[in-house]
């Protein structure tokens, strides 16, 4: 592979933005942050990039992502998700976690097929970091976009094939906790390494503590299809809104679009929870990308009509949203011109944050030696105008 020299550029760090520095790339992987201009033997032995002022920031990571470029990643092709995968790469996701909707077991063993072959083409592809679930252990009560008739609740031997048809692939599990079997589910993950996070769920106070003592650290889309403060017999219960604030243990993702969460929520939630727990994710279906009109929300064989309008699907009578049609530089904008953080808050949570809800931060997330060179150049609107997965040009 080249050497490149990253210069002229604003880096973004975790923790602030560097001017006056240049970031040296070898063999596909940052070799180091250097001061100033590098010397001339350094540049004469490798390709320089002038940045022309701009940001050089880490590659988007979105760990909950169902399609998009007119794709979704259930239609059961490998296809399909080369197409959903690249469509994201455009808009500066260099990592992604293709995330399946409750199904048939049927429908998603045959994505787990398509999943293990595009996992072998690497050409303009973002890293395929593995399967997130979204389903099919939910609350019905808080289905949301999820096909009710498919919904179970965990039994060992459901779950037990479906890890083993995974073959390692899986890597976080959105479930709801107060189902039964969901705790004995929690520490099978646990001791597998996935990632078990809390969704479409109507739990309690006292099923989300429970949950949480077994290897539940996560919420997923926080806001979106949750319980929220209930009353029984006069006395108030948290849901798992209140929890995620209360808990500091407890990591958030959100649809940072402006539209699922207002700004004015955004804030809110950035005034609550701790940043380095909070992940930006688009949720996208496979409109992300496309120009207004109607779609699909979901597989082609089961989708349901969606018409996208104002940055959003829309249930075809307009009486509710259908799914984000976000895609990651949106949401990191967004929260920089909406929400008020500064640019490399912003990106730490749509980069760093991401990796670390995987638990993958010591190769991904940040401008980093050691770390994968996945890179974005972009101005201050948050517009691409080059991206690199691990060194190689887009």
């Amino acid at each position: 592979m080249e050497h490149f020299i990253f210069t002229n550029a604003r880096i973004v760090l975790p923790d602030t933005v560097l001017d006056n520095h240049y970031v040296s790339v070898q063999d596909g992987v940052i070799e180091s942050i250097g001061k100033g201009t590098p010397d001339r033997e350094q540049l004469n032995s490798c390709t320089m990039v002038d940045c022309g002022g701009q940001y050089l920031s880490p590659g988007f990571i979105d760990i909950h992502c169902h399609g998009g470029g007119g794709a979704d990643f259930m239609d059961g092709h490998m296809e399909d998700i080369l197409t959903a995968a690249r469509a994201h790469l455009n808009h500066g996701t260099t990592g992604i976690c293709p995330t399946t909707l409750t199904c048939s077991d049927e429908e998603l063993f045959a994505f787990f097929e398509s999943y293990g072959q595009a996992r072998a083409v690497t050409e303009q592809m973002p890293h395929l970091l593995g399967i997130h679930l979204e389903g099919p252990y939910f609350s019905p009560a808080q289905a949301g976009a999820q096909p009710p008739k498919y919904l179970v609740h965990p039994r060992p031997e459901h779950y037990h094939e479906i890890l083993r048809r995974g073959q390692g692939n899986i890597v976080r599990w959105s479930v709801a906790p107060e189902l039964p079997g969901a705790l004995e589910l929690g520490d099978e993950l646990a001791k597998r390494g996935i990632k078990a996070s809390m969704g479409h769920s109507d739990a309690g106070f006292d099923d989300i503590v429970k949950a949480m003592e077994h290897g539940y650290g996560q919420i997923t889309h926080f806001y979106s299809a949750m319980s929220t403060i209930t009353r029984k017999r006069g006395r108030r219960i948290l849901g798992l809104i209140e929890c995620g604030y209360l808990f500091d243990q407890l990591k958030v993702e959100i649809i940072s679009d402006g539209i699922h969460l207002p700004p004015e929520l955004l804030r809110l939630i950035l005034k609550c929870k701790n940043h380095g727990d909070i992940c930006l994710v688009t949720d996208s279906m496979r409109g992300a990308g496309m120009p207004d009109g109607p779609s699909l929300l979901g597989s082609r064989k089961n989708g349901v009509p969606v018409i996208i309008e104002g940055g959003i699907a829309n249930m075809p009578d307009f009486t509710s949203f259908a799914g984000s049609v976000a895609t990651t530089d949106r949401l990191v904008r967004v929260m920089v011109q909406e929400a008020g953080l500064p640019v490399w808050e912003a990106v730490k949570m749509a980069s760093l944050n991401p990796a670390s809800f995987l638990g993958i931060q010591e190769t991904y997330g940040s401008i980093e030696p050691g770390k994968s060179a996945d890179l974005l150049i972009f101005d201050d609107d948050i517009r691409i105008s080059s991206i690199y997965v691990s060194g190689i040009r887009q």
